[in-house]
């Protein structure tokens, strides 16, 4: 997979997406703590990371009754993105036709916009966002993402 870099119009909003998406999930799931995300960067994140926005994800899937759990979120994330929030795919039919997937979860924008989830930013490559919505594709289209064991 290819990897670009973070569009220009995504890096100064970030960190307002990503916390405004953990303000979102508090009054949809009633948590009240969360960690202030880190400076944005263009490689995979670290574990800790990783883990904060599966489980970020999965409480709003719980509201929201999107089925999914921490190991099939993981095992997608990593095989899509390797947990690089920026990742985009520039080979593949998706991007011949000018829409590459997008992010942790790669997901196209058409996609992104349809299985959006309220309460979620609407910035792609927030991490939550996209999970969530990613989540819920795979809901709808396989049962769960937890049935999702290649590309989808």
């Amino acid at each position: 997979m290819q990897l670009s870099p973070l569009p220009r119009r995504a890096t100064s909003r970030i960190a307002k997406y990503l916390v405004a998406g953990i303000a979102a999930a508090t009054v949809v799931t009633g948590v009240t703590s969360a960690v202030a995300p880190a400076e944005a960067s263009a490689a995979p994140a670290s574990t800790q990371r990783i883990d904060g926005w599966i489980k970020h994800s999965l409480m709003i899937m719980k509201a929201k009754g999107i089925p999914g759990s921490y190991d099939g979120i993981h095992r997608n994330l990593m095989r899509e993105s390797s947990g690089d929030l920026y990742a985009i795919n520039l080979w593949d039919s998706n991007a011949k036709k000018g829409i590459p997937s997008k992010g942790l979860m790669q997901v196209i924008d058409p996609t992104f916009r349809t299985y959006h989830v309220d309460g979620t930013s609407w910035d792609i490559y927030d991490p939550i966002a996209n999970i969530t919505a990613a989540c819920n594709y795979a809901a709808k289209r396989y049962g769960s993402i937890d049935n999702v064991n290649g590309p989808y």
